[in-house]
């Protein structure tokens, strides 16, 4: 499985990927608002420093401006993949932009129809929001396992890339059904290292070596 970061913050994007934790990054709209820097500066800086896909996201809602604002983000870096909505309009600007070559991102899926159009159109990837589907009482998980079956049966090449992550579990219940990429905040991702008996044993293995009076170094 691959981890994206679903970040605009710089320092937290290095801290993973120095150690080996990032294979792309995610934004949008509101984390560069978050960020609180020019989207083009700060994409740039985010591709200079992954090697894996970068997701930027077009604003415009119309296929037309779709198409003009992508084609300048593709501008900032080979490894920039455009972020289209997954509306009539963001199919149309996926098809145009996957014909000449171009990465994208389809997000905001919320169904397995919808999936099955962002394939046909020739996304890179597909975005289906779990923690949204959660909040309106309806499994997000479940929608990864449906997209995940229809993709197979079809031999579909566009990576299920699970969005909206919320919590560890979402990852790892992800993982048993076969996404290919989660994106996920920096403090999801380092809380995966948590779990309370490697924090009890680390306490009892600490006390135990303290009584032994001995240094290692």
């Amino acid at each position: 499985m691959k981890f994206f970061v679903d970040t605009a913050d710089v320092a937290a994007i290095k801290e993973l990927n120095d150690l080996g934790m990032v294979d792309g990054v995610t934004t949008n709209p509101s984390l560069i608002l978050k960020s609180g820097r020019d989207i083009l500066e700060v994409t740039k800086e985010i591709c200079d420093m992954v090697s894996g896909p970068v997701s930027a996201e077009v604003v415009a809602t119309e296929a037309k401006d779709m198409i003009t604002e992508g084609l300048k983000l593709a501008k900032i870096a080979s490894n920039i993949a455009i972020k289209v909505p997954l509306t009539w309009d963001g199919l149309t600007a996926c098809k145009a932009f996957a014909s000449e070559g171009h990465m994208v991102n389809v997000t905001l899926c919320f169904s397995a129809a919808q999936a099955i159009l962002a394939a046909k159109a020739g996304a890179s990837f597909v975005s289906p929001f779990i923690g949204r589907l959660d909040d309106i009482n309806l499994d997000g998980v479940e929608l990864i396992d449906d997209i995940r079956t229809i993709y197979d049966n079809y031999d579909y090449k566009t990576e299920i890339l699970a969005a909206s992550i919320r919590n560890v579990n979402h990852i790892t219940e992800c993982a048993k059904i076969g996404a290919d990429v989660i994106t996920a905040p920096p403090a999801v991702i380092k809380a995966m290292a948590n779990h309370v008996l490697t924090d009890k044993g680390l306490d009892q293995f600490l006390k135990d070596w303290a009584k032994t009076g001995q240094k290692i170094v």
